[in-house]
C-alpha cells in the first residue's frame, strides 16, 4: 500500500524529488485531508510517445515526447510544452505537479499537466520543427482537448508552435478548436497580454513582497537569471518602477554593471545577438560569479535546479523571485530561509502566465475578447489577492511562503478529491 512509483526513484535534488519533499512539508497542515495526500504524490497519467519525422536530408529522425497529467480533479489539465535536449519524464512529472499546485493556488478551474520533447530545436529547420510539432500533437491527441488538457508555450516553444498544435488537433477532429491550446497568435484566438503575463506576475508578486518587507523598488538593485519572455518582461517592469538592473545571465553569458543597464541600449543588442552576451556597456563576468553579485532582488527565470545549498550561501539578495519552475532545490530553500532571505515561490510568483492563459481559454469559448488593459487589471487583481491569502496562511502557521502556497493549493485539490469521491 502507498508504495513509491515503480518507474522512477527520484534523488533528493531532482525535480521530482524536490516536489515530493515539498509535499512532505505540507502534510502537517492538511488535517483530515491528509488521508488523500497520495493523490498529489502521484501523476494521474503519463504518456510517452515516439515521434518519427522525415528530416530534410531524407533520413528518419525519432524523438521522445511526453505529456503528463498530474491531476484533473479541479478541471482540465493545464500546462506548457517544452522543447529541450535535457527533457526527461521525471522532469515533466515534477513540472505537471507544480502546475497542479500553481493553478489551485490562484484558484483557477484547472488541474495540472505538462509536456515536452527531448530535442534541441536550434538544430532543426523550420520545416522539421513543424513536422515534429504536428506529429507530437497527433500522438498526444488522445488525451488533450479544450475540456481535457490544454497545452501552452514553455521553454523553446512559442505562439507559432501553438498555432501548429491547434491546427493539427482541429484537422484531426474535423472542426476548429481554438481552445485546445493557449498562447496562440492573436488572430487565431490568442489573448492580448499573454506574452508578457508570466513576467508581469513576477513583477506584481515582487512588488507586493517588497512593499511588505519595506524595500523601495525605486533604486533597488535587481539581478536576473534568464532573459527570455519571463526574465525580460519582469526586467522591463522593474526598470520602469525605478529599479537598477545590475546583472543579467542567459545562455549567451553573464553581464554586470553596478550602476545599472539602460534597457534602451540593451534590448536592441539582445534582439540582434540573441542574448545579453557581448553587450558593450557592461562587464562580462564568469557565469558562477553571477551568484556573488550584490543585489536587493534576485529574479530566477531560467531552468529548474539552479540554486542548491552552495549557491544559496552566496546569494546577496534580500528577496528571491522564482520566475522559473523549480529553480531552488529543497536544500537551497533551507539555506535561504536560515539566512533570512525571503523567497516568493514559483507556484505563485510565475502564475501570471497560466492566469492569462485562463483568460484566453475563456475568451475562446465566448468568442468575446478583452483589451490589454482589462487583461492586466484582471491579472493584477487575481495575483495580489492570491498572494495575500497565501501570506495570511504563512503568518497564521508561521511557515514559509512556499509551504503556505502548497497548503492552500493542496487543501483545494484534496477537498475536491474528497467531495468527488472515488469511482468505481
Amino acid at each position: 500500500m502507498n508504495e513509491p512509483l515503480s518507474f522512477v526513484h527520484p534523488t533528493p535534488d531532482s525535480p521530482w524529488g524536490t516536489f515530493q519533499a515539498q509535499i512532505d512539508r505540507v502534510l502537517p497542515y492538511l488535517g483530515p485531508l491528509g488521508r488523500w495526500v497520495e493523490t498529489v504524490r502521484r501523476p494521474k497519467r503519463c504518456l510517452i510517445v515516439d515521434i518519427p519525422i522525415e528530416m530534410d536530408n531524407g533520413t528518419i529522425g525519432h524523438f521522445e515526447g511526453y505529456r503528463v497529467q498530474h491531476s484533473l480533479t479541479r478541471g482540465p489539465g493545464k500546462g506548457g510544452v517544452r522543447y529541450h535536449p535535457d527533457v526527461t519524464l521525471e522532469e515533466v512529472m515534477a513540472l505537471s505537479g507544480w502546475m497542479s499546485i500553481k493553478n489551485a493556488a490562484v484558484n483557477l478551474p484547472y488541474g495540472g499537466a505538462k509536456g515536452g520533447i527531448r530535442v534541441d530545436p536550434s538544430k532543426l529547420s523550420r520545416n522539421e520543427l513543424e513536422k515534429l510539432t504536428r506529429r507530437y500533437t497527433s500522438e498526444i491527441g488522445i488525451i488533450i482537448g479544450p475540456q481535457q488538457d490544454i497545452p501552452a508555450p514553455d521553454v523553446n516553444t512559442n505562439a507559432q508552435v501553438m498555432a501548429w498544435m491547434m491546427d493539427t488537433y482541429s484537422v484531426n477532429i474535423g472542426a476548429t478548436a481554438t481552445g485546445v491550446v493557449t498562447g496562440k497568435p492573436i488572430h487565431l484566438g490568442g489573448s492580448l497580454g499573454r506574452v508578457k503575463a508570466t513576467g508581469r506576475g513576477v513583477f506584481v508578486t515582487g512588488r507586493e513582497a517588497a512593499r511588505r518587507g519595506g524595500l523601495d523598488l525605486n533604486g533597488a538593485r535587481v539581478a536576473v537569471q534568464g532573459f527570455g519572455n519571463v526574465g525580460s518582461a519582469a526586467t522591463e517592469l522593474f526598470f520602469q518602477a525605478g529599479a537598477k538592473i545590475v546583472a543579467i545571465q542567459d545562455h549567451t553569458g553573464t553581464i554586470a554593471n553596478p550602476n545599472g543597464f539602460e534597457l534602451a541600449d540593451l534590448m536592441p543588442h539582445v534582439q540582434q545577438r540573441g542574448g545579453v552576451g557581448g553587450f558593450a556597456e557592461a562587464e562580462t563576468i564568469d557565469d558562477e560569479a553571477f551568484w556573488d553579485v550584490d543585489c536587493d532582488i534576485l529574479v530566477l527565470a531560467a531552468l529548474e535546479g539552479q540554486v542548491g545549498a552552495d549557491r544559496a550561501r552566496r546569494v546577496k539578495a534580500r528577496l528571491v523571485l522564482e520566475g522559473a519552475n523549480g529553480p531552488t532545490t529543497t536544500a537551497g530553500d533551507d539555506v535561504l530561509a536560515d539566512r533570512g532571505i525571503l523567497v516568493v515561490p514559483d507556484v505563485i510568483c510565475n502564475a501570471g502566465g497560466v492566469t492569462v492563459s485562463y483568460f484566453e481559454w475563456v475568451q475562446d469559448f465566448s468568442s468575446f475578447f478583452w483589451t490589454e488593459d482589462e487583461i492586466n487589471l484582471r491579472l493584477d487583481k487575481i495575483m495580489v489577492g492570491a498572494l495575500k491569502h497565501i501570506w495570511d496562511t504563512a503568518d497564521h502557521h508561521r511557515i514559509s511562503l512556499r509551504t503556505a502556497t502548497f497548503a492552500v493549493a493542496c487543501e483545494r485539490i484534496l477537498m475536491a478529491r474528497e467531495e468527488r469521491g472515488l469511482y468505481p
